[in-house]
């Protein structure tokens, strides 16, 4: 199943893919608006041209997990988006991906944020399936 990561911003939206089972979710793009209003059409073309089958959207929830204005503009886009593309999207708590991210490029030399968003997305992407992966082999084994 083809996925997409969402790594949604007010200016720029992260977006990481993930096709093969065993290979981990890679940053695809950094989409770049003008106008926040043009999130949802940007993310739908690149769902058409990716042919996604399921979107992981990030939900900013706050460090005690309760949900700010980010947390609910993530839910507005996510069934905007869901909506549009007829896909399921899921939302994925994304707490700490940006300072994961971060880290990971200190620890490589590399410096600055070009690229960052789509790395998150990678992120909180790959977070989404390990954790499905997780479930299902705990589930499929009755001794643990």
């Amino acid at each position: 199943m083809k996925r997409l990561g969402i790594d949604l911003g007010a200016r720029r939206i992260g977006v990481a893919v993930h096709s093969e089972e065993g290979v981990p979710a890679r940053p695809l793009e950094t989409l770049v608006l003008s106008e926040p209003t043009q999130a949802v059409n940007a993310v739908v073309a690149v769902a058409q041209r990716e042919a996604a089958e399921e979107v992981v959207v990030g939900l900013p929830l706050n460090m005690d997990g309760s949900e700010g204005m980010k947390a609910r503009l993530a839910r507005t886009f996510a069934g905007l988006l869901g909506r549009k593309t007829k896909l399921p999207v899921i939302l994925w708590d994304e707490r700490l991906s940006t300072v994961q991210a971060q880290r990971a490029r200190t620890a490589s030399g590399r410096r600055g944020r070009e690229g960052i968003d789509a790395e998150v997305a990678a992120i909180l992407l790959q977070a989404y399936l390990d954790s499905k992966a997780g479930a299902g082999s705990w589930q499929d084994d009755p001794d643990q």
